[in-house]
Formats: structure tokens, C-alpha cells, sequence
């Protein structure tokens, strides 16, 4: 049985939810693996006409958790001892190919329509869950925030940042690690609704239901049609390309520390704090 993710089919919506609200639904490995099942278990029930994400407590995601080192976060990377060789880097890239890009792209392709509802704190990894979503509906109280330059990275592994938010705004958000409130992300075209917190479960439900009455077929073809035509733009070679920088940011992180990110605890916490009094 899952142990992070809570899992539930009615009226033609999935409804998968982040279940870790004592860490504000800090993603680590099991909590992944869950959610990437969850997901694939929505796209082959012909049930399920809409998948609705959303996260339990009072943050929707505080991103990838790092309470632990990140070299030892998984037995693959155990094994090289959190020895950044080039069997180290190899091993990285490949567990963060899998988990965080290939994820993320894996969801944003299903054929099935998906609404990210989003409260609280939606931060860095948190964004790779909600960007492959095809709708977001977010809190009143909802802020959307990338602190990974503070760890000598230059951002997530999903780089959405410029196709949701346009290029300057993705540069602010990056450069200063200031969160962007719902109204900023709703202005700038990547959230499609903002809500108040007291109705945020009741509205995503709504728009999932309104949905899930159109027909599936026409359904998956209008998603492809908009996925293809952002491909055809260039989408998807450029967060693959990004990809591949930031990998070299763990080098360069790796090279300075001796540890795969650079990580400032106390400007960290300094600008989570800020973001809570958001």
C-alpha cells in the first residue's frame, strides 16, 4: 500500500494527492516512485477522464527534500560513495534523468487531462510536479518559488521557468529566489485561476468534473495538439538541454564542496521565512 500518496477514483476523476504534510510534502525517492505510479495507474484506467494533484496540509510541495545528504538519497548512488567521479556523475544524471525529468515529462504526456490545485508553498521540485499539469488552480495564499541558485545550480531539473512565466520573469524568479504569488502567476498566464484557500478543493473538483464530461478521444487530441505544437516551438529540446546544464552544476558544486549542491542553510531559511510572511 502507499505510504505518501492517497489515491481515489470517482466520477471520471483520479484524484492523487501528496500525503507527507508533516514535511510540507518534501518529495524524496519513495514518495516519487509512489506518485510516478499513481499517475500510470490513472492513464490506463479507462475510468479515469481527468487527473486532479493535489497536496494534503497547509503547503502543496516544499520541493525536493534535502534533510538528508543527496549523495546517499538513493542505493544507487550509495554505491559510489558520494564519490563524484564519472561513475558518480553518470549515476546522478541517471537517477535524476528518471526521477525528475523523466517523470515530469512522463506526466505531461499522458493523454488524459490533469489540474494541479495548488496552496501554501510550491517550491523548486514542487514546480516539476505542478508544470506538467495541463491546468493549475491555485490558493489566494498560493507562491511559486525557485531557490536552487542559492545551491550554486541554476534552477530545477524541469525548466519551465521560461515557457510559464516569459524570459524576464523566469530570470527574477531565479536571480533572487523570491516567490511568485498566485495573481503575478496568474497574470503572467501560468496559473489559470486563482481562489480563495476556504474553495481551492471544491473549484479543481468542479473544473475535473466539467471536464471529464467531454469525450476522452477529443480530449487526448486537443492535449496533443497543444503539447505537439510547444515541442514543435522547441520545448521540449530546450528542458532537455537545461537538463544538462544543471548536471554540470553538480559538478561545479561538487568541485567547490565536496558535495553535490552548495547549500547556504542560512539564506535558505532566511528566504523561506520571507516566503511565509508572503
Amino acid at each position: 500500500m502507499p505510504e505518501y500518496i492517497l489515491y481515489d477514483v470517482a466520477d471520471g476523476v483520479a484524484t492523487i494527492t501528496l500525503n507527507r504534510p508533516d514535511r510540507a510534502n518534501a518529495q524524496h525517492q519513495p514518495l516519487l516512485e509512489e506518485l510516478n505510479q499513481a499517475w500510470e495507474d490513472a492513464a490506463a484506467d479507462d475510468n479515469v477522464r481527468v487527473i486532479l494533484l493535489r497536496g494534503e496540509g497547509k503547503h502543496f510541495s516544499a520541493g525536493h527534500d534535502t534533510s538528508g545528504s543527496p549523495e546517499t538519497r538513493t542505493p544507487e548512488l550509495a554505491k559510489v560513495g558520494g564519490c563524484i567521479k564519472e561513475t558518480g556523475l553518470l549515476e546522478l544524471y541517471k537517477w535524476e534523468a528518471k526521477h525528475y525529468l523523466g517523470f515530469s515529462r512522463r506526466w505531461r504526456d499522458i493523454p488524459k487531462p490533469s489540474i494541479a490545485a495548488v496552496q501554501g508553498a510550491c517550491i523548486a521540485g514542487g514546480l516539476l510536479l505542478v508544470w506538467p499539469c495541463d491546468i493549475i488552480i491555485a490558493a489566494d495564499n498560493a507562491r511559486f518559488s525557485d531557490p536552487v541558485v542559492m545551491m550554486g545550480i541554476g534552477g530545477v531539473e524541469y525548466h519551465g521557468h521560461t515557457w510559464e512565466l516569459g524570459p524576464r520573469k523566469a530570470k527574477e524568479m531565479l536571480f533572487t529566489a523570491q516567490p511568485v504569488s498566485a495573481l503575478e502567476a496568474e497574470k503572467r498566464g501560468m496559473v489559470n485561476k486563482v481562489v480563495p484557500l476556504a474553495d481551492l478543493d471544491a473549484e479543481a473538483r468542479a473544473m475535473a468534473l466539467q471536464i471529464a464530461k467531454m469525450h476522452p478521444h477529443a480530449l487526448a487530441m486537443a492535449k496533443r495538439a497543444v503539447n505537439h505544437t510547444m515541442d514543435i516551438i522547441g520545448q521540449y529540446a530546450a528542458i532537455q538541454s537545461v537538463f544538462d546544464i544543471h548536471q554540470m552544476g553538480h559538478a561545479s558544486a561538487y568541485a567547490q564542496s565536496g558535495s553535490m549542491i552548495l547549500v547556504d542553510h542560512n539564506a535558505i531559511k532566511a528566504a523561506s521565512q520571507k516566503a511565509d510572511k508572503a
